[in-house]
Parts: structure tokens; sequence; C-alpha cells
């Protein structure tokens, strides 16, 4: 697995654990090296290193690739968009090539966005239109053709929509609020919550049913087919702050922050899982009330509130 440190990789690691005997894990140069886990073998790879990623993936020659080893802050994306179109493009050129290079035929999944899609008011399938429009987008784009031409191996294509949970950056909003909600019950932060737009709506699933579907596609998905990983629900942000205020322990007010404002940002993002549950099985069982605990406690224990 690649990016087996950032969000989705850790929490896909732990549901692989309760299948797997042992599996293999790359970490990025210069992040934290998780504890470490006897039954996980670590290795920090940089994706951009393509000699690297060929070495390491000659010297392993795994059965099954999950690569999540990507550039994920969408509002960062504006800033420096070279980023992205490196890491989630290129890097995923290096971790295919590095499987031709060796002569597998492994199976590999690679974690793509909703973000291709053209923004729409209604429900996006996998055959509705195409139309970043982020540089973050344009990168995952770019990511899943470079996937669609590897004709050597099967690679499984993933249109995530959001998806949060424990461990999940700040940089994005429900986590932000609850980073913010924890802070201020820890005394560390004056009781005020400050965001950015709360009307958008989201496709929001925990990160816990998002990694499930992985599991699910790598073994009854289509190769080179695009597939959904969403729950078809699409909740206000706003709303998902009124939750977490409710969990709150002590009273916080609410501020807009004209910063927190992306220069794009679509009113709705909707997704229809139709396919992975047809082709799958799966679909979302964890309720957002969980997730929104689960990621406030987290948060907590950081702050040590």
């Amino acid at each position: 697995m690649t990016g087996g440190n950032g969000f989705a990789g850790s929490h896909l690691i732990e549901h692989l654990l309760a299948f797997e005997p042992a599996l293999a894990a790359w970490s990025r140069p210069g992040g934290v090296q998780p504890e470490d886990e006897q039954r996980v073998h670590w290795r920090r790879v940089d994706v951009l290193d393509r000699a690297d990623v060929a070495a390491a993936i000659a010297e392993l020659r795994p059965a099954v690739i999950y690569h999540c080893a990507g550039a994920a802050d969408v509002g960062g994306s504006w800033s420096n968009p070279a980023v992205p179109l490196r890491v989630n493009a290129l890097g995923t050129h290096h971790v295919l090539d590095g499987v031709r290079l060796a002569g597998l035929a492994c199976t590999v999944l690679v974690t793509g966005s909703a973000l291709v899609y053209r923004p729409s008011l209604e429900a996006l399938t996998e055959a509705s239109a195409i139309g970043p429009t982020s540089p973050y987008g344009l990168s995952k784009l770019a990511q899943e053709m470079v996937a669609a031409r590897a004709t050597w191996c099967p690679t499984l294509l993933t249109r995530s929509f959001n998806h949060v949970g424990p461990r999940q950056s700040p940089a994005y909003a429900t986590s932000n609020f609850a980073r913010q909600i924890a802070e201020i019950e820890a005394g560390i932060r004056e009781p005020v919550i400050r965001v950015g737009n709360l009307d958008s709506r989201r496709d929001i699933s925990d990160v816990r049913d998002t990694v499930r579907a992985y599991r699910a596609l790598v073994e009854r998905g289509r190769p080179g087919v695009p597939y959904n990983v969403c729950c078809g629900r699409a909740y206000r942000v706003g709303d998902l702050l009124d939750v977490l205020l409710g969990l709150a322990r002590v009273a916080v007010s609410v501020e807009r922050d004209p910063r927190l404002m992306r220069p794009s940002d679509n009113p709705v993002l909707l997704g229809d899982p139709s396919r992975i549950a047809a082709d799958t099985g799966w679909q979302p069982v964890i309720p957002i009330e969980r997730t929104l605990s689960d990621l406030l406690e987290f948060w907590r224990r950081r702050a040590g509130a």
C-alpha cells in the first residue's frame, strides 16, 4: 500500500489487518512514521522518485497494490497547482510503471476523486460529464487517465466523494470544526469557531466505510471501470457543524471568515452509488452522527480536553 501513514491509508491498514496475516505499507519521506505494527512492513518511498518506486516494487513483488498516496488538499491546490499534478499524476505513473518494469500483473487500486466531474445539482453517476474546476480535480483526472492506460495490469478506479473521520487533517471543514471545539473545551482557544461557506452540500461517508469499499472493489470490482464511492446523500455543511456544536461541552459562537472561502466551491456534490452496490454489494453503514462524534473525540484526545 502506498500512503500508509495518510488519513485513508491508516484506516485501510486497520481494515485489511482483520483479513490479512501481514501487509507492506509505504510512508512518505519526512512524514511521521506510524508506530511499529508486527504485521506491517514499513518502508519510506517517495512516489516522485521513479527509481525508488521501481526498486521497492521489484523487491516486494506484491499481489495487490492499494495506491492511496497523493496530494489531497483541494484548497491548497490553488496556491501551488504543480504539487497535486506531480504527486497525483506523475506519482501514479511511477507506481504503475514500476509494476510494468517488475514484470508483474498485480491488481492496482487507484483512489481517485469525485472532483473530476463537472459541477451539477443532480446526483452524479459514472457517466456524468467530466469537468474539474480546481487544480486538484484536474490532477485527479490526469491520474485516472494515466491509470486507465496501464494495459499491463488490472487497475481499479475510484471516484471517491468526501470521507471524514478520526485522523483527518484540519484542512477539511468538519475536522477543522471538531478541532476548534476540542481546543475551546480544553481552554486553549477562545470560544469562537471561524467558518467558511456553510451552505455547500456534500456527499459524505465515514472513512471506515470508504476503505471497506476499496477492499470490496479489489475483490469484486471490474478493472478499468470507474466507481463512485459515496453514500448517495448530500449533507449541508452547516448542519454538520450544528451536530458538532450539539456535542460540545461548552458554549461556542460561530463567525464567518472570508479567508476560509475557496476560489471555486460547488454548491452541491452528490453521488450515485448504484454501480458499486450492484457490482460488490458494498454500502455505507456508519451513521454520520457516529462519524462526527468519533471525530470530535479524536481531537479532544489531541487537545487534552
